[in-house]
């Protein structure tokens, strides 16, 4: 395999967000840390195409898509309260689906590992309508992608972003093909992910959500992804993953309240990498609205994913694992144990 790859084109900024928090200075600055760092920017960076409608079809109705068009060709307005649509956003969302594509492509073909830099971000997505900034689910279109186009019938979903990544759970609710697996803050936007929320019909067993209340650490998440992630991935056995990569839970984050620091989202990622055949696994940007901690944080999952040094700042951050976190766990495996050895 050839060394990784980083996914970006500067059209994302044409996605005209004005003065909302979900802006292009969020990938600016991710893409400056990258350029000024040596390591980083040695990797290699793909410039993706738009996704063919078929692909976006695969997980949105064709009237909703056709809708969020008719809206950027009329001058853009609200998809709802928090979605904004610019004159250029169609196409852009277009093409940051087109960027979880290309990262598909790439490391089925000889990429080692992929990062994703796109937005909109794409989690919240429904198959109808636009949720929580997000106008295409760009994951769980790759996933789809993926099972169609490439020879591939396991599909681990990693989702860290602050908020549950309620549009691709329901894309995947009943799939035994894809494992969702999601650490999230509960109660938080957008409500969704409980405990029970475990899948439906083939795909029974195939939806894990550990909900946490607000104030999670780097030992805290760590230890959910140790006793829960690894076993539960080591059996479903995943030939690709996709991480819906929302770096919002950094204790820095303006929406969120957990306490991870930007060397925690490096841990996080070697534990995913962990469990998925070496050169296979895939961030694609999520959240993350604090400008340094998003940059910092997402170049510590480059370090991760593309194997170089990383040195963020010592963060004075709380430091052990709470009851609150152990509760959760054994919580999650009382009811995951009907479907995973735990």
């Amino acid at each position: 395999m050839t060394a990784g790859a980083i996914i970006y084109d500067p059209a994302y900024a044409d996605h005209d967000t004005g003065d909302h928090i979900e802006s292009r200075s969020r990938i600016d600055a991710i893409m400056e840390r990258i350029r000024s760092d040596d390591h980083a920017r040695s990797i290699q960076i793909l410039k993706p195409d738009k996704a063919a409608i078929e692909y976006v079809k695969a997980n949105h109705d064709a009237q909703y898509i056709a809708g969020v068009r008719r809206l950027a060709d009329a001058g853009g307005g609200w998809l709802d309260l928090d979605t904004y649509c610019s004159p250029k956003s169609y196409g852009v969302a277009l093409l940051a689906v087109g960027g979880a594509i290309c990262a598909v492509d790439a490391v089925m073909a000889d990429v080692n590992n992929a990062i994703a830099v796109v937005r909109p971000p794409g989690h919240h997505a429904m198959r109808n309508k636009a949720m929580g900034f997000c106008i295409f689910n760009n994951v769980a279109c790759a996933a789809k992608y993926a099972l169609s186009n490439q020879d591939i019938n396991r599909i681990l979903i990693v989702d860290w972003d602050v908020h549950h990544g309620n549009g691709t759970q329901a894309s995947f609710y009943d799939e035994p093909r894809v494992l969702y697996f999601s650490t999230h803050q509960r109660p938080l936007y957008p409500g969704t992910g409980d405990f029970d929320d475990v899948g439906v019909g083939d795909g029974k067993g195939f939806n894990v959500n550990v909900p946490l209340q607000a104030g999670v650490n780097d030992d805290g998440l760590l230890y959910i992804y140790d006793n829960l992630l690894v076993p539960i991935a080591e059996q479903f056995e995943p030939q690709l993953t996709l991480i819906s990569a929302g770096q919002d839970l950094h204790y820095a984050d303006p929406v969120g309240g957990m306490l991870v620091t930007s060397n925690g989202f490096r841990g996080l990622a070697q534990r995913v990498k962990s469990v998925t055949p070496k050169g296979y696994v895939i961030a694609v940007l999520e959240g993350g609205y604090d400008l340094e901690a998003l940059a910092s944080s997402t170049l510590s999952i480059c370090g991760s994913l593309f194997d170089f040094p990383t040195s963020p700042r010592e963060e004075d951050i709380e430091k052990g694992i709470s009851e609150h976190v152990r509760d959760r766990v054994d919580k999650v495996k009382e009811i995951q144990s009907h479907y995973w050895h735990l």
